[in-house]
């Protein structure tokens, strides 16, 4: 404990960010424009940043970094205690299968338009692909550990990736309430045609309620749906990374930490800690108000990870980035937008018995 004294000005510093990101995240007016938590979190880090660049340094370091290692992972695990297996049963075969294709194609298309045409680095084309196609900030901030990145890389990368996930999850909230009223379909099917293609949880919630009908409900169910599938994509990232490092065979790997070791594969244990609380809020042995401070603290350790990544996003590190990754973010935006339409629209009919007859 005496190595960790010197977190608290640090996490003093994030707390004080946060609580205005918590305060003005509560707001409606605020919300409307796609302003959750964790996004006002970064944008007031980022802000603190630039206009006092050493506060990221010196005193506050140590707090800074142990919101972005420990802090990070811990709000990962408490997150699975927004979601239950029955939300999972409630949208039926079909509603699996269009998340399941909308999150792999987005993340094959991420990865390959960003590396091959667009000349980024993968590990940026991934996390912008991984917000895209999950869960928007939550999405970005759960895959950065297992990527193992260096500090500057950690807070250029995750500006970039969030950066697009607000402008286009923005841009979604106005989008779908008019294709709604211009497509004149039912409010059932519209609404997982939104909880499948956009970003952020609480925009997919702002659209929902826009529509109003069925679409909120059926919205909001595939939405949590697709943060399930955050657990497979960590699992499986993990290890293609660690094959492709070479690591197989090489008891000296270092652990990052962030990982632990099931035989020769290195498991993300904090995605295995989101699915146990998915579980346990699965199972009802949770309190309503037991419930309700573990998702609390899953959005306050969230924020106060992006909080201090956002500390360290200076103006520098965004003109390094360059427009390439709001390219990327574009490209999958318009592929969300148009094929996770006629996916939905038009192909769910025809995929249901095609996923039934395979299961």
């Amino acid at each position: 404990m005496s190595g960790e004294r010197g977190v608290w000005p640090g996490l003093l510093l994030l707390l004080g960010l946060v609580g205005v990101a918590l305060f003005l995240g509560a707001d409606a007016d605020w919300r409307r424009f796609g302003a959750t938590p964790l996004t006002l979190a970064m944008a007031f880090g980022a802000a603190a940043g630039n206009l006092w660049p050493a506060v990221a340094h010196g005193l506050c370091r140590p707090g800074i970094r142990f919101a972005q290692q420990r802090l990070l992972r811990l709000g990962v695990v408490l997150y699975g205690f927004n979601l239950s297996w029955q939300e999972l049963a409630g949208i039926g075969l079909s509603g699996i299968g269009i998340d399941v294709f909308m999150v792999v194609t987005t993340l094959g298309l991420g990865v390959l338009v960003g590396t091959r045409c667009l000349r980024m680095e993968r590990n940026a084309a991934l996390l912008i692909a991984a917000g895209s196609a999950i869960c928007g900030a939550a999405a970005v901030v759960a895959t950065l550990p297992v990527l193992r990145l260096r500090e500057a890389e950690q807070a250029r990368h995750a500006a970039t990736a969030v950066a697009t996930v607000v402008l286009f999850g923005t841009l979604s909230m106005l989008l779908y309430p008019a294709l709604f009223a211009h497509l004149g379909c039912a409010t059932a099917p519209f609404g997982v045609y939104v909880g499948s293609t956009v970003h952020e949880v609480a925009q997919v919630v702002v659209i929902g309620n826009a529509i109003g009908g069925d679409a909120a409900t059926n919205a909001l169910i595939v939405k949590m749906v697709r943060v399930l599938l955050l657990v497979p994509f960590l699992l499986l990232l993990s290890v293609w990374l660690r094959r492709e490092r070479g690591a197989w065979s090489d008891p000296r790997a270092q652990n990052s930490g962030a990982m632990g070791r099931v035989g020769d594969i290195r498991v993300p244990w904090f995605a295995l800690g989101f699915v146990a609380c998915a579980i346990l809020n699965s199972l009802g042995v949770l309190s309503n108000g037991l419930r309700g401070l573990a998702q609390m603290s899953a959005t306050l350790c969230l924020c106060l990870a992006m909080a201090a990544f956002g500390l360290e996003t200076t103006w520098r590190l965004l003109r390094q980035a360059g427009r390439r990754p709001l390219l990327l973010g574009g490209v999958l935006f318009a592929y969300l937008v148009g094929v996770g339409g006629w996916i939905n629209l038009h192909l769910a009919g025809a995929l249901l018995p095609l996923i039934a007859g395979s299961v």
